[in-house]
């Protein structure tokens, strides 16, 4: 029998990957367009993409491994007190397993027979997943999700740096937004496809919310700019 390959082993790096170019694109984007609706020179709008990208990128890394570093001390203390607990008192947390399987449909003395077997297999590794929902798939990895966020963020930012480059300036909100629109379109659905979720409900959520925030921004630029040669 062949594996089954399931979507869920890749929700760690693959929800890092997507939030960093998401925002890689937004964020740069949105600055590009805010810019270039307060500028009728490129060179204002370059030198703001390029900021935007390697600050959003070290800022998204950074923010990550805290975040998901945070969530790993939460699960490395709750795994060292289930560890005590076993230690000290293995028939309550006998008892404690056993009615975790009861709650979940076993009777009493299957529930217990199969508390006592996962007991003498690996207790704290039972427990960990089936008490605290800790196991090897989802557990915290601040280094993956900090490199994933940040090579994701740059790749998605590098997109609206090219647009600023070459795209004409005088059309330059324009381009950026309907080429954003298609690079989130494109992330949408690699996101999809890989997390093996619905592709159209995808591609229209990031569409519609990035649509308000490039909106926001170039409203900010035309209202608050100050037009320079």
């Amino acid at each position: 029998m062949e594996a089954e390959n399931h979507y869920i082993t890749r929700s760690g790096w693959l929800r890092a990957a997507v939030l960093g170019a998401n925002d890689g694109i937004l964020s740069t984007t949105s600055l590009a367009i805010g810019v270039a609706a307060a500028s009728v020179s490129r060179e204002p709008i370059l030198l703001a993409a390029t900021a935007g990208l390697v600050a959003g990128a070290l800022s998204m890394a950074a923010g990550e491994y805290v975040s998901v570093s945070s969530q790993a001390d939460v699960e490395t203390a709750d795994l060292t007190r289930e560890k005590e607990e076993l230690k000290n008192m293995p028939e309550s947390e006998l008892e404690e397993l056993t009615h975790i399987y009861m709650k979940r449909g076993l009777n009493s003395e299957l529930a217990k027979q199969v508390a006592v077997e996962l007991t003498a297999h690996n207790a704290l590794q039972t427990h960990a997943r089936d008490e605290l929902g800790i196991n090897e798939i989802t557990q915290a990895n601040p280094l993956m999700a900090a490199f994933a966020s940040a090579v994701s963020f740059v790749i998605g930012g590098l997109l609206p740096l090219l647009v600023a480059i070459f795209a004409p300036i005088k059309e330059m909100v324009l381009y950026q937004y309907g080429f954003s629109i298609l690079f989130l379109a494109l992330s949408g659905m690699l996101a999809a496809k890989a997390g093996g979720s619905h592709t159209l409900k995808a591609v229209m959520r990031i569409c519609i919310w990035g649509t308000f925030a490039m909106a926001a921004s170039a409203l900010v630029g035309y209202i608050f700019g100050v037009h320079t040669a």
